[in-house]
């Protein structure tokens, strides 16, 4: 009798089990499908992002005569704050060649068209929290490392002063939590000090003047725990005057 129930039990759920339409996967929206077309396009054909400031390159020209053109080189956080640079920076010419998501080795690759070719007097790197983050896949703090002490060397060939900034802290990425990225984060810019005091480029601590007791950005500073907000770009702005002051200096020393 329990075999024969338990058949029959069975053969209920499996029937009551057909009724149920199977769940279809949420089909994506045109408005996906073009991302998703683009960011493949951009993958194979551009990678690096190349053609992002080729018409602005050739219209900002050379450096007039005197004039310590600086760029600001980097991801998101340097793109969006070069819109502020003519209220934060009044005057100075300072040039912005951030793009959004970028990680150290793209950065690499267009490091001579949108720094060396620019002929400035410095240059201040502002990257790798995409690398941990794994924008363009995995990368070891070594190949971080590697990678911006490959753009500090061409930089100091082409007699441009180099400012290494602090990876800002960062307690958990919005877009791929669980990561646990502070403690890579410090390791990352404890070698950076250690590297730059051993070239001679200046470093830029961000991460001190910034960090919270998590190790992460406060609200105040960061609307989604990476991306500064005004406030969190003005403190930014008062320490890159000062490491900027200071790789000039040592410029007109040499």
């Amino acid at each position: 009798m329990r075999i024969r129930n338990a058949l029959l039990a069975g053969v209920a759920i499996t029937a009551y089990t057909r009724l149920i339409p199977a769940q279809q996967p949420a089909q994506p929206t045109a408005e996906q499908l073009e991302r998703q077309r683009a960011l493949e396009e951009q993958i194979h054909n551009d990678w690096a992002q190349l053609r992002r400031y080729q018409q602005a390159n050739a219209e900002l020209g050379p450096p007039k005569p005197g004039e310590r053109r600086v760029v600001f080189y980097g991801n998101s956080i340097t793109d969006v704050w070069a819109r502020h640079f003519a209220t934060m920076f009044p005057g100075k010419p300072y040039v912005g060649r951030g793009i959004s998501g970028q990680t150290t080795p793209q950065m690499l690759v267009r490091f001579r068209q949108d720094v060396i070719a620019l002929k400035p007097a410095a240059v201040v790197i502002l990257a790798g929290t995409n690398d941990i983050a794994g924008n363009t896949g995995p990368a070891t703090l070594e190949m971080i490392e590697d990678n911006l002490a490959s753009m500090t060397e061409l930089a100091q060939r082409n007699g441009i002063r180099v400012v290494l900034s602090s990876v800002l802290p960062v307690y958990d990425y919005p877009w791929k939590p669980g990561l646990q990225p502070a403690p890579k984060i410090v390791a990352v810019n404890k070698w950076m000090k250690a590297y730059a005091a051993r070239v001679g480029a200046v470093y830029l601590d961000y991460w001190s003047a910034m960090a919270d007791e998590r190790q992460g950005l406060p609200k105040n500073l960061a609307y989604d725990e990476v991306h500064p907000t005004e406030a969190g770009y003005r403190v930014m702005a008062t320490l890159a005057e000062r490491a900027i002051a200071r790789a000039l200096r040592s410029a007109r020393s040499r």
